[in-house]
């Protein structure tokens, strides 16, 4: 699955110590989490919370080495019982994150964007089926869930990445308006071995800047 916290700003510099007071009694408190999974709707798909049902096509998907060789926590080969253990702890519901299901007109899961919370860090991740490759449905997927996160979340810092060889999936976070903020070696268990893996972050000012895909 492609993957510098996030800084508040000091208003007491440019506002002073009683004008800081009154501004945060003012103020509505951040949203701690973006609340339950949505669904959202782009030109060409549909995103939804995944279904148990979707266990046969995630594991047609996942266990294409084109797929899994560029995310970092999904092993090879990969079947129908890995994709219900996964479906299985994600639907238990004890996390804020979404997990979307990218799916066609015909309700066909055609793969998966997910939004988690790890080390205190708003992380996505994303992968697609490799048949649907080359037609820009991952960068309006991607776009319409960065959207509606930071709708929900609009001081979040939102943080991903992917492994120096993915140039497709980097050229989506450039577009989307992710900067690097560095390059390191990540573990990668279809690969069994490290490899460089370069990580990004957007905020909503840098996402807003974006002016299309």
């Amino acid at each position: 699955m492609v993957q510098a916290g996030s800084q508040d700003l000091d208003v007491s510099q440019e506002l002073g110590g009683y004008a800081v007071i009154a501004v945060q009694e003012r103020r509505t408190p951040a949203p701690s989490t973006p609340g339950s999974c949505p669904v959202i709707e782009t030109e060409r798909l549909i995103l939804r919370p995944h279904r148990m049902t979707d266990a046969d096509a995630i594991a047609v998907s996942l266990n294409d080495w084109q797929v899994t060789r560029m995310l970092s926590r999904v092993p090879m080969p990969y079947d129908r019982q890995d994709a219900v253990d996964w479906l299985n702890r994600i639907k238990a519901g004890v996390t804020p994150d979404w997990y979307l299901a990218i799916t066609s007109g015909d309700d066909v899961h055609i793969g998966m964007i997910a939004v988690e919370l790890r080390h205190g860090l708003w992380h996505m991740g994303y992968w697609l089926n490799r048949f649907y490759w080359g037609r820009g449905l991952m960068s309006e997927a991607a776009y319409a869930v960065v959207d509606r996160f930071f709708r929900r979340m609009p001081e979040a810092v939102l943080h991903s990445g992917a492994f120096a060889d993915n140039a497709a999936s980097l050229k989506i976070q450039q577009k989307l308006g992710f900067t690097i903020t560095r390059c390191a070696d990540l573990f990668s268990l279809s690969r069994n071995a490290m490899a460089a893996h370069i990580e990004t972050r957007l905020t909503q000012d840098g996402f807003q800047g974006v002016k299309s895909l």
